[in-house]
Order: structure tokens, then sequence, then C-alpha cells
């Protein structure tokens, strides 16, 4: 566990003053990979475009060459914050197993030691959430997926991908998280949009039933929710609010209403941008004198050399195709963290 130094500003009975003080610092963040499949064909419940003789033309070659390029992303993240990079990071759209543990034994990355929680789903497109963490600072102790009713009419397909719950401890302190990769927008925004609201209340109802089990249990909810920060999924599905002064304790907190709100996002589409991907706290995070961990601050992670350089999507997240075209890029998705404390 890395300790770093911060200048911190305290305000006492309404006198400034400074102090520094040593903090040990937790990464978490979410990151949607963008199809990655490995390259062969599994049957009904996977994309055949993403294999070798696929639409897509997607083999051994491309596979590595965009594995590398995420290992890249992911030994960065929050580097400059503690140089272990995340401590837990959930990810969406990744096939199976395989795939991860091919990724996680990147030369990059492979020496933190990362290990996952992943469970297969009845996605159409085959494609699953797990979670990624360092064991030397988190262990996860109980695990399972959460399925997701989708209203009849909503969407084409009958399944979604199930919402992933991990409970274990973050540097021997109890935590809950929860991945998601919800309903995506296609067939219309309005056609889908009950789709999500299912997703969202599916984790509101588990957070809630949970509370009365393990009554303050500290809680993350993150993912690609397919909705912005202001969207109804996220304020009455989820419950959660950008106003870090006041609140219900059951709320959570969303520290990315203001950066949406600023015009910024992790995708971009018709020259407009969403915040999709985000990462959600319980308010038993906000208390910055406690013993436990607090948030701090919340990142958008995009180095220059995953955003598009040229043509009509220069400025969007460089993306791993065009059409069907490998353009050899990273993710249509930027990753989002959020920086922990601990004093």
């Amino acid at each position: 566990m890395k300790h770093i130094y911060l200048l911190v500003f305290l305000l006492v009975s309404g006198t400034a003053s400074y102090a520094q003080t040593t903090y040990r610092s937790a990464i978490v963040g979410f990151y949607n990979l963008e199809n990655l499949y490995d390259t062969i064909f599994h049957g009904s419940n996977d994309d055949v475009a993403f294999t070798p003789n696929g639409a897509k033309a997607y083999t051994g070659k491309v596979f590595n060459d965009k594995l590398a390029k995420l290992a890249r992303v992911l030994s960065q993240i929050g580097t400059h914050i503690n140089p272990d990079g995340p401590a837990i990071l959930g990810v969406a759209e990744i096939e199976n197993k395989w795939v991860l543990d091919t990724l996680l034994r990147h030369p990059l990355i492979a020496e933190r030691g990362y290990r996952y929680v992943h469970y297969d789903s009845r996605d159409f497109r085959g494609v699953d959430v797990a979670l990624i963490y360092n064991p030397k600072y988190f262990t996860a102790e109980r695990s399972r997926p959460v399925f997701v009713k989708i209203p009849a009419g909503t969407k084409d397909a009958a399944y979604t991908r199930d919402i992933l719950w991990v409970k274990g401890l973050l540097d021997g302190e109890q935590i809950q998280l929860f991945v998601n990769h919800w309903p995506s927008r296609s067939g219309g925004q309005k056609r889908s949009e009950p789709a999500r609201m299912a997703a969202a209340t599916t984790v509101r109802n588990w957070i809630d039933s949970l509370e009365i089990i393990d009554p303050g249990v500290k809680t993350i909810v993150m993912g690609d929710m397919n909705d912005d920060p202001t969207d109804n999924s996220i304020i009455k599905g989820l419950k959660a609010y950008g106003d870090i002064q006041s609140g219900e304790p059951d709320e959570l907190y969303n520290p990315w209403m203001a950066m949406y709100k600023n015009g910024m996002g992790t995708l971009a589409y018709q020259d407009a941008w969403s915040l999709f991907d985000q990462v959600l706290l319980s308010r038993s995070f906000l208390g910055k004198k406690q013993a436990g961990f607090f948030y701090y601050k919340h990142y958008i992670f995009k180095a220059d050399y995953m955003i598009e350089n040229t043509g009509p999507y220069k400025g969007y997240p460089m993306r791993s195709y065009n059409g069907d075209v490998y353009r050899g890029g990273y993710s249509d998705h930027f990753p989002v963290y959020l920086v922990l404390l601990k004093r």
C-alpha cells in the first residue's frame, strides 16, 4: 500500500490552516474495453464478425495489438497519484476468462499480479463485466452475478449483461462493489430507457436489501450505464446525486454530474459528449475525518495517444475499428477513476 503526502486545507471554527498529512491511496476505476473478444466463434451468443474470417478480420495479430494497447492504458491509469495504478478496476465488454488472463499477463502490467472476478452471462453478444483487483490492496471475499430482467418491448434481445456484485476488504476495510454494463440505446433512447431503469432499480434494491443485513457497509457502483448522470435511471433509479453537501444517508454521490454539465464526457456521438462511464459512492465515503477510506478526487483518463487525431472523428476516443476496418485504437470509451485516501 503506497503512501502519498498532500498539503491538506483545513477549516476549523472558521479559521484556515494548513497541515501536511500522510495518506494511503487507492485508485478505483472503470473501463469499457470495447469488444475484447478472443478470435474463436463459440456459437449463438457470440459475434461472428470478431473472428479471422468475419467481417472485421479479427485475427490473432489484431487481438494481440489491441491487448497491448489496453495494457498500456491500464499501466498508466492513476499512476500520477499511486505508481501501482488501479487497486480496483471494473471492466466491460470482455468475452471470457481467457481474454482476461491474457490481458493481465501482458508484460506492461504482469508484475502487479492482478486477479479478477468474472461470471459468464446470457448477453446476446457474449460479452460480460468483470472486476480486476490488485491483491496488495483488495481481497475479494464473496461475489455473485445479479440477473437483470428486461421489460418486454424495450429491447430486441431477451437478455443483457448480468451485474457483478463483489464484497471484500480494501486495506482491511469492508466494501461492496457493483459492476454494470446496462442495456444500450439501440432501438432508440425512449424505447430502451425502461431496460436501463430495470438495471438501475435492480442495483438499488440490492443496496437497500444488503443495508438491512450489513448496515453502513460502504458501496461503490461503477459501470457503463448507457445513460448520463442527469438521466432518470441514475437519479431516480439509483438515487445518485451530484450534491456533496447534502443528501439522505441512503443516496449515492455522483461526482461526475458537474463534469457532464460542463460538457465533458467519456464517449462522443454526432459531435456531442456523453458521460456513460461513472463510479458512484455511498455517502459514507464523503467524511474526510473518518478512519477509513474517503473520496478525494475523480478523473477521466484520456492520454493524447488515446484520442483520434484525424478525420471526422478527430478529438473522439480512438476506437479499435472504423466500421469493419481496424483503426488500431484503444476503445470508444475513456476510462474513469476515483482517488480514495485513508489517513
